[in-house]
């Protein structure tokens, strides 16, 4: 089947719940999202919300912060857990990270010694106190971990979580508090073996979970392939085929580009909406930096002609753009991009610059979507007034 860049656009957005944002609602919406695409991103940083919220407020009417953290640590329908490096993952997929738990018993051999002499306190104070973080475990010795050393209350928490013992009871700021799995997590569920009994098996549910994760995507190594531990390009390739002959991924061709893309069985009948036509009132979205949609930085070159880099970690002198930059999208196009600094304090929102797209035409109708999303962007930082600040008349 072969698409035009248009029709794959318009399937992608639609899948991502972007051609036509914010039709989903509530509690009920971010679950539906997560749960359709398996996880989303965290990350640390908070410039304008979490990553988390930043993918969620581009698809949620009048999303909420504090709904996203009753679904994970109120209802436990959703779990802090890695996949895509840090993320957010429906609770239900647990059985399936099985592998990935039982590896981490062995991923810190070297600094095992120390840590197994105090998990026996670090056991005994959360029985005894219940939920806890490292700064409330008084045991000051340190360990060599990860890219320094830490104290080992904290590395022994670390490696609780990572092999299941422990999960994320809740969170103060992006200081995690852990609590036994046990007390927190459905027995059945812990009792579920891992539904992939072979490694093959288990590649083929990665890469339909990927895949799955944006919606449409291609055989070509890229950071949406990024987490899946013991998979090479071989193992993907193999299971891509495995996958294709059994009838579970549907191969696409996409005009100009040379590489083959591939969409879950369960979107066809999406698919075939989208080819068939669909009508919808271009509407304006920013974008989150690590958004499911923007995973693979080459296929949104490909396909919508936009080039993206997080230069977060980029040296001030070298960035072409700024430290925090989020795209916006408009229609099927990504139309500008620009840095935002919200100061909570003040309760000022500062667009510290705007870089229109080449050969954007800019129109009545694409200010009004950019004015019409500023002021749900604006609702979603605070229920109290905020003043938007631009330095220069560069947006309306």
């Amino acid at each position: 089947m072969r698409l035009t860049k248009k029709q794959a656009r318009e399937f992608l957005l639609a899948y991502q719940s972007l051609l036509e944002p914010r039709k989903i609602c509530g509690k009920e919406g971010i679950y539906e999202y997560i749960r359709k695409v398996g996880c989303i991103q965290y990350d640390p940083l908070d410039m304008v919300g979490y990553n988390p919220y930043l993918v969620l407020q581009s698809r949620v009417e009048e999303f909420k912060a504090e709904n996203l953290r009753e679904l994970l640590y109120t209802d436990r329908k959703l779990l802090d857990g890695w996949d895509k490096c840090m993320s957010i993952y429906p609770v239900e997929d647990w059985p399936y990270f099985a592998r990935y738990r039982a590896d981490q018993y062995h991923q810190y051999e070297k600094e095992k010694a120390s840590i197994d002499k105090v998990l026996p306190k670090v056991r005994e104070a959360l029985i005894e106190e219940g939920p806890l973080s490292s700064i409330d475990i008084k045991i000051d010795a340190k360990v060599k971990w990860g890219w320094s050393s830490t104290r080992v209350a904290r590395a022994a928490l670390e490696s609780m979580y990572f092999w299941g013992e422990l999960i994320i009871h809740h969170k103060v700021g992006t200081r995690k508090v852990y609590d036994f799995s046990e007390k927190q997590l459905p027995s059945e569920l812990l009792s579920t073996p891992d539904p992939n009994t072979t490694i093959e098996q288990y590649f083929e549910w990665y890469v339909k979970r990927r895949i799955g994760a944006i919606g449409l995507l291609w055989n070509r190594s890229g950071d949406a392939w990024l987490g899946i531990h013991w998979m090479k390009s071989k193992d993907r390739n193999e299971a891509i085929s495995r996958l294709v002959e059994k009838g579970e991924l549907i191969p696409l061709e996409v005009e100009d580009i040379k590489y083959s893309f591939y969409i879950r069985k369960e979107e066809e009948t999406l698919l075939n909406k989208i080819i068939k036509g669909v009508k919808y009132v271009p509407q304006a979205s920013f974008i989150a930096a690590l958004d499911n949609l923007i995973w693979d930085r080459k296929l949104i070159k490909e396909l919508f002609g936009f080039e993206y880099k997080w230069e977060v970690y980029t040296p001030a002198s070298q960035r072409k753009h700024g430290y925090y930059v989020l795209p916006v999208l408009y229609g099927d196009k990504f139309i500008a991009r620009f840095e935002p600094k919200y100061n909570k304090k003040t309760g000022i929102l500062e667009i510290i610059n705007w870089w229109w797209e080449p050969d954007i035409v800019v129109t009545e109708e694409m200010k009004k979507a950019i004015s019409d999303c500023f002021k749900k962007f604006l609702r979603y930082l605070s229920d109290k007034d905020i003043i938007l600040n631009c330095k220069e008349k560069i947006i309306f």
